[in-house]
Parts: C-alpha cells; sequence; structure tokens
C-alpha cells in the first residue's frame, strides 16, 4: 500500500466483511510462494518486503487478502463503472 492511503487505513474504524480496495492505492512489490496468506506474513517477517497492516496479498486466482490487525480478510478491487457520456452543450 503505498504511504498516504495506509495513513488514513491504520486510523479508520474496523470493518467487518469485504473490504473494497481501490487499485490507484497500491503498487506491487514482488511476490512470494506461500500456501496461504499467514504463510507468506510468516516468512516475510523481519525482512524489508514485510507486510503492514493495509498490504495486500493476491493469489493466482485473483482473489485477494487485506492485511488488518485482525489477520487476513477477504477483499475485492473496487471497479468504478464509467457512466454514459452526457453531451455538453456549448
Amino acid at each position: 500500500m503505498k504511504d498516504s492511503p495506509r495513513q488514513n487505513f491504520r486510523w479508520a474504524p474496523h470493518t467487518s466483511g469485504v473490504t473494497m480496495v481501490k487499485l490507484k492505492d497500491y503498487e506491487e512489490a514482488g511476490s512470494v510462494d506461500a500456501e496461504n496468506p499467514y504463510a507468506a506474513w510468516e516468512q516475510l517477517k523481519g525482512t524489508d518486503a514485510a507486510l503492514q497492516v493495509g498490504d495486500v496479498l493476491e493469489n493466482e486466482l485473483g482473489e485477494i487478502r487485506l492485511f488488518k490487525y485482525v489477520g487476513f480478510e477477504e477483499a475485492k478491487w473496487l471497479v468504478v463503472e464509467q457512466g454514459p457520456a452526457v453531451p455538453v452543450k456549448l
């Protein structure tokens, strides 16, 4: 997660259920080969690439898990749909 959105995330109230995350708030930081999110967290713990609250892990199926204070929870990318173009009169 980029630094600015991370600060907002850290102070936001905890919510349960699926969290919608914005792709623009993230940048790819590499990959890790692990059986599950907790195994990835364990592998990265104590390294320069350690997971921080607000980080997202995505598996090969495109499913994502958001790292929260309470563990990993299901998340989905927020997709903003473009509405129909509205003609502008000049």
